[in-house]
């Protein structure tokens, strides 16, 4: 009866852990498989890590302990059943992605919990219930913990298996002889650069581009598997980092003939630590160039124009506001339909370009596009058709109207400080009731908080209405606000996102425009 009664525990105990196990392959994903960022990510919600109702089971524990060993059996039973089938369902914004890597994982995951369920079993046997139950409850609390051992037993055979996917990819641009190959990278604007650069090449070249937000290495390496064909004229490869290198990585996979650099700025700071070591990073994919490429690069930078590429190969500045460029951008003007600006060249040819897209940091995006398709052979005049369609890249700024009262100003796809203060100067152009929403920039290292405070004093120059996502999240916000002395009736802290938006219909009484500024990953959810 006593063995019928453990094994029922061993199995409330792996449902349990089972769900602890997706969970904390979800977070794994989001955080790209890194342990260090892993690792990070638990140290700052250790409430999830480590839930307080989880203690529960030591109840059962101190029952063994005492000698009522089936007593405390039962109960281990009731306790780890209850917690799985009454464990608190979380609003997902980005499903757990089940791939082959995913699969892996969990198999191997499976295979080292089903080991500790063998060792329970003998140590019952052996020594008794409390020793047994003991270990099952201390693996059920490290469950997070247990998938740093998983993930590095299983890199190893990563590495190999993703070792043989670049040699693929490798092969397969070599073997496409007269590709054009197009790097972008940049703290800001590389994804809506890519997409204006395809739809301007596509007026002349058949072009395919890196999709969504397939920046790295793994993801650059799929594009060019699964979708490169022989007709392809240009493949546009968007790089993103998180730390040093890895730009360099991408690079000597694509093997690059041309370069943009988008800007560069205090983003991801938590794994870079100095804007110096972004800098460097960033510059990788102008070092990279063979003697022969081009580098094209935003001049109005002072980030950008602080280095001193050591590379050879020719460079193309474009901008807004200096006066060595190669492509400037001037009299930009904005109305109901969008934005003109008159674009002219070094050598004094210009032309007059319209576009729906809003934003001085879009006239930027454009300027890079055009920039590279000179380059590339293709006449102004050709262009314009081309960038007066151009549509906003999603949650990139993107205007969307909606039934009632309410216009969005979708920016929520991330933020960073330059550009959350470009969209607030989009906002202060409308002549609506302005409502900015919320939950402030991540991964900016140590300035993380002044950068925040910062953005929401100037945020207060302009909105009409705050909303702020996430009450911990936030306290710079609120800092900001407080020293701004910005109205407290003309501000609210939501709980999360849904709260934000059910707050946000509530104050459209009349015309309003609404910002949402950045949305963060699950990984940040309080």
């Amino acid at each position: 009866m006593t063995t019928l009664l453990y094994l029922l525990v061993i199995a409330s105990w792996a449902l349990l852990t089972a769900r602890l196990v997706k969970r904390s392959v979800h977070m794994l994903q989001q955080n790209s498989y890194r342990n260090e960022r892993y690792v990070r990510w638990m140290k700052k919600n250790k409430v999830k890590v480590f839930p307080i109702k989880h203690y529960l089971v030591i109840i059962p524990f101190l029952l063994a302990l005492v000698q009522f060993e089936n007593s405390a059996l039962i109960l281990s039973t009731i306790v780890y059943t209850a917690l799985a089938v009454f464990m608190s369902k979380e609003i997902e914004k980005k499903k757990l992605v089940v791939t082959a890597r995913v699969k892996r994982l969990l198999i191997t995951t499976t295979v080292l919990l089903l080991i500790v369920a063998v060792c329970s079993y003998f140590l019952f046997v052996a020594l008794g219930t409390g020793v047994a139950l003991a270990l099952l409850f201390l693996v059920m609390i490290l469950t997070y913990h247990f998938l740093i051992l998983a993930n590095m037993i299983n890199n190893p055979i990563e590495l190999r298996i993703n070792q043989f996917y670049f040699d693929d990819a490798k092969k397969l641009l070599k073997s496409s002889k007269d590709l054009k190959t197009i790097g972008i990278t940049g703290s800001y604007g590389k994804t809506s650069v890519k997409h204006f650069l395809a739809a301007i090449l596509g007026t002349q070249y058949n072009v395919l581009m890196t999709p969504e937000s397939y920046n790295t290495k793994l993801g650059v390496t799929r594009t060019i598997r699964e979708k490169l064909k022989p007709y392809h004229e240009v493949f546009i490869a968007e790089m993103g980092a998180k730390q040093e290198g890895d730009i360099k990585e991408i690079c000597d996979l694509v093997e690059h003939q041309y370069g943009i650099l988008t800007a560069i700025g205090p983003q991801h700071l938590e794994t870079f630590k100095t804007l110096d070591n972004i800098k460097k990073t960033k510059y990788e994919i102008i070092e990279t160039l063979p003697e022969h490429g081009v580098g094209f690069l935003n001049g109005d930078d002072g980030n950008i124009r602080s280095v001193t590429a050591k590379n050879p190969c020719r460079k193309v500045y474009f901008g807004i506001h200096s006066n060595d460029l190669d492509f400037k951008a001037s009299d930009i003007s904005y109305d109901s339909r969008g934005m003109s600006f008159t674009l002219t060249e070094k050598n004094g040819e210009s032309i007059y370009f319209s576009t729906k897209l809003l934003g001085e940091h879009n006239v930027y995006n454009i300027l890079a596009g055009v920039s590279v398709a000179r380059e590339l052979g293709i006449p102004l005049q050709k262009m314009a058709p081309a960038i007066k369609a151009l549509q906003p890249v999603k949650h990139r700024l993107e205007l969307r109207k909606t039934r009632g009262n309410i216009t969005i100003i979708d920016d929520s796809f991330n933020s960073n400080p330059k550009g959350a203060k470009m969209a607030i100067d989009v906002l202060a152009k409308m002549e609506e009731f302005k409502v900015l929403v919320t939950p402030g920039m991540i991964e900016l290292g140590e300035e993380e908080y002044a950068l925040n405070k910062e953005f929401a004093e100037y945020a207060a120059k302009t909105c009409d209405y705050i909303i702020l996502v996430g009450k911990r999240q936030t306290k710079p916000l609120q800092d900001g606000l407080a020293t701004s002395n910005y109205p407290k009736e003309k501000q609210y802290v939501a709980a999360n996102l849904q709260d934000a938006i059910a707050h946000m219909n509530g104050i459209a009484n009349q015309k309003t425009v609404v910002l949402l500024e950045n949305d963060l990953p699950d990984s940040f959810n309080e």
